[in-house]
């Protein structure tokens, strides 16, 4: 796909979930949720990942300055526990499914802060919401069987999915599709050897 100068991207920078293991155990998970025929909307198991910043419709000049800035980023791999399942914004209207972090908060978090500053030097506004890393599992699309959905939620909250080595930060673009969303890696920013 030829990408033309004046073309804005739809872009995020995400640390993708490679863990074999771990990907089988959120889909069985995603597929679990959908046992409960509520509406909802499940992330494809190659699109799974934590968003580390949103960054959304940017110009492809900026897109690769942003680039340059990743690539300059320096951080020791780290290991993040998956574990848990919850939702956005509450149980009683639930819109987001997700897989928490257990262990390794902090060092995405000051991933985060980072590549917030980083952003910011672009002249990228700040992010709003507080920054809660997880995996979105499914999103919920209306009420249909939500009381079922619920009681599944509740049966799997404390599932441990297991470890995943963050050794890598992507800068993605996201393409939305009637079948769903495709992401391309723009670039790649490597944590030390």
């Amino acid at each position: 796909m030829r990408i033309m100068s004046g073309e804005n991207l739809r872009v995020f920078v995400a640390i993708d979930i490679l863990e074999p293991n771990v990907l089988d155990q959120l889909s069985k998970i995603r597929d679990l949720l959908l046992e409960s025929k509520a509406d909802l909307k499940p992330v494809a198991t190659e699109n799974m990942h934590i968003t580390l910043r949103f960054i959304g419709e940017t110009p492809l000049h900026l897109v690769n300055s942003i680039c340059n800035d990743l690539g300059k980023i320096e951080f020791e791999p780290f290991k993040i526990r998956i574990k848990g399942v919850g939702v956005f914004p509450n149980i009683a209207r639930p819109r987001v499914i997700w897989a928490g972090v257990s262990q390794g908060v902090e060092n995405l978090s000051k991933l985060h802060d980072i590549v917030e500053k980083i952003l910011r030097k672009h002249g990228v506004p700040p992010q709003r919401e507080k920054f809660i890393p997880h995996i979105t599992l499914a999103r919920v699309k209306s009420g249909r069987n939500i009381s079922r959905l619920v009681k599944i939620i509740e049966s799997i909250a404390d599932t441990d999915f297991g470890e995943v080595l963050v050794d890598r930060i992507v800068l993605k673009r996201s393409i939305l599709t009637p079948s769903g969303p495709i992401y391309r890696d723009i670039c790649v920013a490597k944590a030390r050897e």
